[in-house]
C-alpha cells in the first residue's frame, strides 16, 4: 500500500455498471486518500474488461472473488445499473439451495464482516439486488434503493425507508449504507467516507 494511502474501498462490479457513480467514485475516494479497487467473479481468467450502461466507460478487473477477503478493505460499495442482477447468476441452481454465485458468497463473508467485524458496505440505486439473491442477507435490514426494485427488496424481507413520498435519498443501518440513486451519489459517497472513519 502506497504512503498516504488510508485504506481500499472494493467496488464489486460486473457489466452494464452506472457509469456516473463508475466515475464519481474514481475521482471522489483517491482524492481522499482512499485507493479503490475493483472486484468480480472472473470465471477463471486473469482479467476481464466490463463496459458500463452508456458503453462509454469500461474497466478492466484482475482481482477475482476467490482471491480475497472482505476484510481487505475498509468498506465495500456495490456498484449501481445491472452489474448486480448479473452477478448473482449461479450455474447449477437447485431447488431449496441458496444461491451459489461467487458474488454472493462473497457477500455472505462480507456481511459477516459487516455485523461482527465494523466493515462498512455500500449500496446505491439497483445494487441492493445482489443482497436479495439470498434472504438470510436483507431480511429486517432497514434500506433505500431505486423506486423500480422496491418490490424486489420487500419480497425479500428488507424494509425500505421513505421520506416525503419517496424513498429516502440516504439511509444508515449499522455498517450498512444504502442510497436512493445516482442523483445523489455525491451524499451517498460523503456519507459512506465519513462511516469508514468511525
Amino acid at each position: 500500500m502506497a504512503i498516504g494511502i488510508k485504506g481500499k474501498i472494493g467496488v464489486v462490479v460486473e457489466e452494464h455498471f452506472d457509469e456516473t457513480e463508475y466515475q464519481q467514485f474514481n475521482d471522489f475516494f483517491p482524492r481522499n486518500g482512499y485507493e479503490v479497487e475493483y472486484i468480480s467473479n472472473l470465471w477463471n481468467q486473469e482479467k476481464l474488461t466490463f463496459k458500463g450502461n452508456d458503453h462509454t466507460e469500461e474497466v478492466t478487473v484482475t482481482v477475482d472473488f476467490n482471491n480475497i477477503n472482505p476484510t481487505d478493505y475498509k468498506g465495500l460499495i456495490l456498484i449501481g445499473g445491472y452489474a448486480m442482477d448479473r452477478l448473482r447468476y449461479q450455474v447449477n441452481p437447485r431447488p431449496g439451495q441458496p444461491n451459489q454465485s461467487p458474488a454472493v458468497e462473497f457477500l455472505r463473508k462480507a456481511v459477516k464482516a459487516m455485523d461482527t467485524e465494523n466493515l462498512k458496505i455500500g449500496t446505491i440505486c439497483h445494487s441492493v439486488w445482489l443482497f436479495c439473491a439470498d434472504p438470510e442477507l436483507i431480511r429486517g435490514r432497514k434500506v433505500t434503493c431505486a423506486h423500480n426494485i422496491i418490490c424486489d427488496v420487500e419480497n425479500a424481507g428488507g424494509i425500505v425507508m421513505y421520506k416525503d413520498g419517496e424513498t429516502m435519498s440516504t439511509y444508515i443501518d449499522g455498517n450498512l449504507i444504502s442510497s436512493q440513486h445516482p442523483g445523489v451519489v455525491e451524499e451517498f459517497m460523503q456519507v459512506f467516507l465519513e462511516e469508514i472513519k468511525k
